[in-house]
């Protein structure tokens, strides 16, 4: 029986170098180091955003906007004051120049509306304006926290006037509707309630009327469509074509018409029978394009108000028996 074979230090091979301790602590520092993760460091807070690769003519904005340096709170704040004071074009733009980053930053949180970016910064653009122009510097706040609802509440209204060509968003009640319909149905649906059944929940949470939640919930899930557009991409006919008229069939039209004629007819008959203060007061009041008050018939014919109201009651009765009496089956003023 064999021994197994003992393999010492000293049976190590020639040439291969023994590792001293320090340099085996090395090792084992490295090794262990590699399996502990750095930790991640947040950059400083910055306002760039990456421009959108479709639109060059975003690019070239926000090349040209970084080109403006931004203000520290002292500068922001010396400039502040003297614009309360001078209201001088160069401050201002100076402020609203250093801002123009922000102003992006919070048009992209918008992106997902049927408006262009570069349209939503422009009236970003304005109500950072509005805002520096408004801003108080003596309170201790920040532009860009005073401004933020300046330009949010002009890059909304923009949204609502061309979101659709039909007016969206007409009161408060219906804007806050508007931009919030979406967030709290995306909620409800996380809930497992879809949205028909969740319409209640909705109006209650955002204080509108259930007919409201609807009405907007279908606008915002239909696109606009013109009535010119073809029905069909092989036809020509238009989509209006297939629109009810909102004029009378032609037999209507011509009853109506004889009707009337009949009926002016019957009202010159009628009024070849009166006289006096009721003749008066039927032509210049019951059958005129543009009839007196029987204030103004009173004072014409000097007699009062009251003695007015009693004559066109008479002549509306007799009127009545005059239809009955004559056209029985005209019943055009029969009464109860």
């Amino acid at each position: 029986m064999t021994r197994p074979l003992m393999v010492t230090k000293s049976d190590s091979p020639k040439g291969s170098p023994k590792k001293s301790s320090k340099s085996r602590a090395t090792s084992k520092s490295q090794k262990s180091s590699t399996l502990v993760k750095k930790p991640i460091t947040r950059s400083s807070r910055s306002t760039a955003i990456a421009p959108l690769p479709s639109d060059p003519l975003l690019q070239t904005y926000l090349r040209e906007i970084q080109k403006y340096p931004l203000l520290s709170k002292e500068e922001e704040h010396e400039l502040a004051i003297q614009f309360k004071k001078t209201q001088d074009r160069e401050t201002l733009q100076k402020l609203v120049t250093a801002n123009l980053r922000f102003v992006v930053k919070i048009a992209f949180e918008y992106i997902h509306y049927r408006v262009k970016l570069l349209d939503l910064i422009q009236e970003g653009n304005m109500g950072l304006v509005k805002a520096v122009q408004e801003f108080d510097p003596y309170k201790d706040v920040r532009l860009t926290t005073y401004a933020i609802w300046w330009i949010r509440s002009y890059i909304q209204e923009a949204i609502l006037k061309n979101y659709s060509l039909v007016k969206l968003g007409t009161t408060q009640a219906q804007k806050r509707l508007f931009y919030r319909l979406r967030k709290e149905q995306k909620k409800l649906e996380q809930e497992g309630i879809s949205p028909s059944q969740g319409v209640k929940l909705l109006a209650e949470k955002l204080d509108v009327k259930e007919k409201e939640v609807e009405e907007m919930s279908q606008r915002l899930s239909q696109n606009d469509v013109s009535l010119n557009a073809p029905t069909n991409h092989d036809e020509k006919t238009e989509r209006i074509n297939h629109l009810a008229s909102d004029q009378p069939a032609a037999d209507v039209s011509l009853g109506d018409a004889e009707q009337e004629t009949l009926f002016k007819k019957i009202l010159k008959q009628f009024g070849e029978t009166l006289e006096g203060r009721e003749k008066v007061v039927f032509y210049d009041r019951l059958v005129s394009e543009n009839p007196l008050t029987l204030q103004e018939i009173g004072e014409k014919y000097k007699f009062t108000k009251e003695r007015a109201r009693q004559i066109e009651e008479q002549v509306k009765e007799k009127l009545k028996k005059y239809m009955q009496e004559h056209y029985p089956d005209f019943d055009i003023l029969a009464g109860p």
